[in-house]
């Protein structure tokens, strides 16, 4: 990681409000015509280095040359021997007027006697230049001295707000990795949970199966204690992980995103959500992804006293998709849905088939979900009206679902309520993806 200060970042208002009150102290108490404060944009002594000024007093139409107002910024008249000429040469935003040895050499002392360049210089780095002029007669060696004070004054401020920047910066970019380490493992909790609900409900079925004197009773009692064990050692993992997360201080990073544009900040803000690693696409059998999902899914639903139905065709194309996230996806919902339907009630997967789509629908007569939760229900962590509840869940399945969906180049879409039963509202959620054509 280096260490080196940014000079490309925007001056702030409090940098640009010193530099003017120098500018003041320039042209009111030393009597300067005019006062420029540069900063560099890339580096200096590289082909990239340009000098942009930041301030301007007083003000470009006030300043005249040879009585004549002017638009463009005036000239800097520079030797080509001095050492700041190489690296200041090739800068677009900074009018110099490099001179030759050839010059006559009282034009050169001429210009050199009113017109100062000083650089911005700091832990031996340079941030910019002040450069000043007075039209009327020259400077005394006091007054050089006090400009010199005004340009070290200068640099120290652009140092301090440069290694202040930086360090924010630094410390933006460890919060987000905290918070992409912090997904990620969320995220493989919550993979975690579903195989492991439905490895516990395929234990108490088997074991049901048997008599009491079964042989077989002690295996089947050792499976589920072992899964019951695990549950535990995750809920035990999760509540570290939740007090860990609560005694971590958080710090409000919102001044660094001043001057970003809203694309920038959507960039930032959904960086750190994605999976590890983007999907691989392939053709991919829908029915593959389902049979062994419904054939969990009825059996928590058996246990729960839910009816699952089914209702999928025999014969459904090809899709462009990721085998596992697309069974991580069905999962998620066919979950979601058995978790907020009540016993007695139905719960149903179904597919449909358009000429470019294929749709993967699971709807319930459950309890469905409020209008104002809908809006943030993709959501991480976001679990609405259903947190005051005493159903368990950690507000991610919906988030997943729809990263891993989208990544797929498809399509989830939630629509409730799709039943007037009174409490019971039911709900529809709707897996949109392409065909594929070659399928």
């Amino acid at each position: 990681m280096s260490h080196s200060l940014p000079h490309s970042l925007s001056p702030s208002p409090e940098f640009i409000a010193l530099c003017q009150a120098q500018m003041v102290l320039l042209t009111q108490e030393l009597q300067a015509t005019w006062g420029i404060v540069y900063l560099t944009k890339g580096w200096v002594n590289s082909r990239e280095t340009q000098l942009i000024p930041v301030v301007v007093y007083p003000s470009r139409e006030s300043i005249t040359v040879q009585n004549e107002y002017f638009q463009e910024l005036p000239k800097i008249w520079l030797k080509s021997t001095s050492p700041l000429a190489l690296p200041l040469a090739g800068s677009p935003n900074l009018p110099l007027a490099i001179e030759s040895e050839s010059l006559a050499v009282w034009e050169k002392d001429l210009e050199q006697e009113r017109q100062i360049i000083l650089p911005l210089v700091y832990e031996q780095r340079m941030m910019g230049l002040l450069v000043t002029r007075r039209n009327e007669r020259k400077w005394n060696q006091q007054e050089l001295d006090q400009i010199e004070k005004i340009a070290e004054t200068l640099a120290i401020a652009c140092f301090l707000e440069q290694r202040q920047k930086w360090y924010h910066e630094q410390l933006k970019e460890q919060q987000e990795q905290r918070e992409l380490e912090r997904d990620r493992l969320d995220n493989l909790l919550h993979q975690l949970r579903n195989p492991l609900t439905a490895l516990k409900t395929f234990g108490k079925l088997l074991l049901k199966r048997f008599l009491a004197d079964d042989t077989n009773q002690p295996i089947i009692q050792g499976i589920l204690r072992e899964s019951d064990r695990l549950q535990e050692l995750l809920q035990e993992f999760e509540a570290e992980i939740e007090q860990r997360t609560s005694e971590t201080p958080i710090i409000e990073l919102s001044s660094l995103t001043e001057g970003l544009t809203e694309e920038d900040k959507h960039e930032s803000s959904v960086r750190f959500l994605l999976p590890s690693s983007s999907v691989t696409l392939e053709s991919v059998s829908v029915t593959d992804i389902l049979e062994p999902l419904v054939s969990s899914g009825k059996a928590i639903a058996q246990e729960k006293k839910i009816t699952l139905n089914s209702n999928i065709p025999e014969k459904l194309p090809l899709v462009q998709a990721n085998s596992k996230a697309l069974r991580e996806v069905i999962s998620n919902l066919i979950d979601n849905a058995l978790k907020y339907t009540p016993q007695g009630e139905v719960v149903t997967i179904s597919a449909q088939v358009s000429p470019t789509t294929l749709e993967i629908i699971i709807s319930d007569t459950g309890y469905g979900i409020p209008v104002e939760d809908q809006t943030h229900l993709f959501e991480r962590h976001y679990r609405g009206v259903q947190a005051q509840g005493d159903i368990p869940g950690t507000g991610l399945g919906l988030a997943i679902a729809k990263e891993l969906i989208e990544q797929m180049g498809g399509e989830i879409k939630v629509k409730s309520p799709i039943q007037d039963h009174g409490d019971l509202l039911g709900t529809m959620f709707t897996v949109c993806l392409l065909v594929n054509e070659l399928g």
